[in-house]
């Protein structure tokens, strides 16, 4: 592993879009897409050179190593691999620390893992990460857990969709459900012990900001609160985007095939204004991918856990 001279952001923008899904190209112009990346990038650039940020974080977080150590790193891993890895922590949980590779100069293949597990341990020793994540486009990579999946497709297209009977949305207006959307939360969490590390409820300080932007709605069924569908416009992989913040049915509204038709709902609510509507999605949560492609939603990549111990 060699550190190399730091390439710019647009350099970064470029290596970003060759790892996009194809079928992605054609959601958005090439250099609409390139300039969103580059902004989406100049963040990394800024971690790995920014060591008034590092020592924030390195005071935040507070788990020992110097401030230097919590620089991004862009480094080479392979005669024809160079990639940029930062340290993160899961959740936030200081416990739970780990090696990401924001971007890669390449797409990453099965081949480069051993280097950049290898990159991993040398960059960040002093967090002993125990794992690394990376994006993919593909859909299986044998031997690997998955993490989140990105299910998005443009809301022209989803808005068409069939929408299951007596189920409509209305804008949220305040947080008088919130009780029962944790309630709704917590009862998918009993009776599946894992899906509490794949999904959470946002806080309510996050749905009244998604209230605010007039882009939440509870869902109507049979005339009463059965959940909540909300966005907030922003882009994802360079992509102009709504990006979901709450999919989610009361346990009434539960098992009766009406996950899909809250992609088509929120299609036809919100502006049409050439988004694309797009959610991560836990690569091992099967009822919520299945209610996603059924929409119309495309599994367009995500990202992949390496064991580093």
């Amino acid at each position: 592993m060699t550190r190399m001279l730091l390439p710019t952001a647009a350099d970064l923008a470029r290596f970003s879009l060759t790892a996009q899904h194809p079928l992605t190209r054609a959601w958005c112009s090439e250099p609409e897409r390139l300039a969103n990346l580059e902004e989406e990038h100049a963040l990394d650039l800024q971690l790995a050179t920014d060591r008034e940020l590092a020592g924030q974080r390195a005071e935040f977080i507070n788990v020992g190593p110097p401030a230097e150590a919590y620089l991004n790193r862009w480094v080479a891993v392979t005669p024809d691999l160079n990639a940029m890895l930062s340290i993160r922590f899961e959740g936030m949980d200081v416990s739970k620390p780990f090696v990401d590779v924001s971007v890669a100069s390449r797409r990453v293949s099965v081949e480069d893992l051993a280097a950049l597990a290898e990159a991993a341990r040398r960059g960040y020793a002093a967090f002993r990460p125990p794992r690394l994540r990376f994006w993919s486009a593909g859909t299986t990579l044998s031997g690997l857990r998955p993490d989140m999946r990105v299910l998005a497709a443009p809301l022209s297209e989803l808005s068409g969709g069939a929408v299951g009977p007596a189920l409509s949305l209305r804008p949220t207006t305040d947080l008088s459900n919130y009780v029962d959307a944790r309630a709704a939360y917590a009862a998918v969490d009993a009776a599946h012990p894992e899906h509490p590390g794949q999904a959470r409820l946002l806080s309510e300080e996050d749905l009244q900001a998604t209230i605010d932007a007039g882009t939440m709605f509870d869902v109507l069924w049979h005339g009463g609160w059965s959940g909540y569908a909300g966005t907030l416009p922003d882009t994802r992989l360079g992509l102009p985007a709504q990006v979901v913040q709450e999919l989610l049915f009361a346990p009434h509204a539960r098992g009766h095939g009406l996950g899909p038709s809250l992609s088509t709902l929120l299609a036809r609510h919100l502006p049409a204004d050439g988004r694309v509507l797009s959610g991560t999605i836990h690569g091992e949560n099967r009822g919520a991918l299945t209610a996603a492609r059924r929409a119309g939603r495309q599994d367009v990549g995500g990202w992949w856990w390496l064991d580093l111990c």
